[in-house]
């Protein structure tokens, strides 16, 4: 079957705007060939679910996987009982219970601080000033790394973001520097075993992960509690700001803020790609998958089907179905950070609308082939 929508896709039109090529390939090949990516991509909601649900037969444990050409085998590339053995030791720590109450009170501070010296100023760039380092800080507070200078770590998993991203675009794999400076100071961290150190913490668990495999699942840490987390407090604030008569709503009734969001991750999700391989040959929709395709799922492009949600590309916090988005995966990826992603851009979003008068002075639109933000979010208030 021939995929002329997807064979005329590019890189640029996926990276710039891609939610009109994405719903053209949904609406009519909701499985299709795009030579741009070598690979597959899903579009449609159901089998976008179906995808990441039965990794029996697709699944992320290739050679090929991203993150693995850069940082090895982690709890992200792997499937099946080796997928578990990474995963779990980590997972237990931000299961909702625990996530309230090893965070809520270190998040709330971190946000007090950040907002408090930005609100003499009255007027900010939330990307930088705010989002950026809120999910650093929470990250390094989470692997017990919270010595460490905060631009060392965003240097690290800001190169390791650049590889995954040209990885994704067709380009070759280069492991970066930074990653043997994240590597020397975990096994510092493990070392020094310290209380408070999740690192440590997990190396002495009786999973048996070795530093090595450590290193590489704090690695993936860091993409899914900073760059994602980063956008996704980014995102919402363009969202919110961006939509007067929505804000309206949320200041009227504080208990809106929820369901503003999760519409936001659902409009806009900060990671908008997962990639799986097929294990065999399969049909997935009207395509014939042979085993070995790269079958991409568009996290952005299932988020808006219209199957699922009711003129899906307008910004309605009062959407009663928005939970049903993909944006924290689905199956066994899914990714246990989204408590704390949640609780870190409600807490970041509740303290910016205390602001007086805040309003939006400019963003651009979100931009990125896998992770998807805007370049930047200024805001003013009146300073008090």
């Amino acid at each position: 079957m021939s995929h002329p929508i997807g064979a005329s896709a590019t890189v640029d039109e996926l990276t710039i705007d891609p939610h009109p090529l994405l719903a053209r390939l949904r609406a009519a090949e909701p499985v299709s060939w795009l030579p741009a990516l070598g690979g597959w991509l899903v579009t449609r909601h159901d089998l976008a679910r179906e995808v990441m649900r039965d990794a029996r037969t697709y699944t992320v444990d290739d050679p090929r996987f991203s993150t693995a050409q850069l940082i090895g085998p982690s709890m992200l590339s792997l499937d099946g009982p080796a997928h578990t053995r990474h995963r779990e030791p980590f997972a237990r720590t931000f299961r909702p219970a625990e996530t309230r109450a090893r965070f809520t009170a270190f998040v709330a501070a971190e946000v007090d601080r950040l907002v408090g010296a930005l609100r003499p100023a009255g007027r900010a760039e939330l990307r930088a000033e705010l989002a950026g380092p809120l999910a650093v800080a929470v990250v390094a507070e989470a692997l017990g790394l919270g010595d460490t200078d905060a631009a060392t770590i965003r240097s690290w998993y800001e190169a390791l973001v650049a590889g995954v991203s040209a990885i994704t675009a067709g380009e070759e794999a280069v492991v970066p520097e930074a990653y043997g400076l994240l590597r020397a100071r975990v096994e510092e961290a493990i070392k020094e075993g310290r209380p408070s150190s999740l690192l440590a913490e997990v190396a002495a668990r009786p999973e048996g992960l070795t530093s090595a495999e450590v290193v590489a699942d704090a690695a993936v840490l860091m993409f899914g509690g900073i760059d994602t987390t980063e956008g996704m407090i980014t995102n919402a604030a363009a969202h919110l700001l961006g939509h007067p008569d929505q804000l309206a709503l949320v200041r009227e009734d504080p208990a809106l803020l929820a369901g503003a969001i999760e519409e936001s991750v659902r409009l806009e999700p900060a990671a908008s790609v997962v990639d799986r391989y097929a294990v065999r040959d399969v049909r997935l929709g009207d395509a014939d998958i042979r085993a070995g395709d790269l079958v991409r799922v568009s996290i952005a492009g299932a988020n808006r089907d219209p199957a699922v949600f009711a003129d899906p590309d307008r910004f309605d916090i009062r959407r009663e179905d928005a939970d049903r988005h993909l944006s924290f995966a689905r199956g066994p990826h899914f990714c246990f950070g989204a408590h704390l992603a949640r609780l870190e851009t409600a807490t970041a979003l509740g303290a910016l609308l205390r602001l007086p008068g805040l309003r939006l002075e400019h963003t651009d639109g979100p931009r990125g082939l896998v992770f998807r933000k805007p370049a930047e979010v200024r805001v003013r208030w009146t300073p008090s």
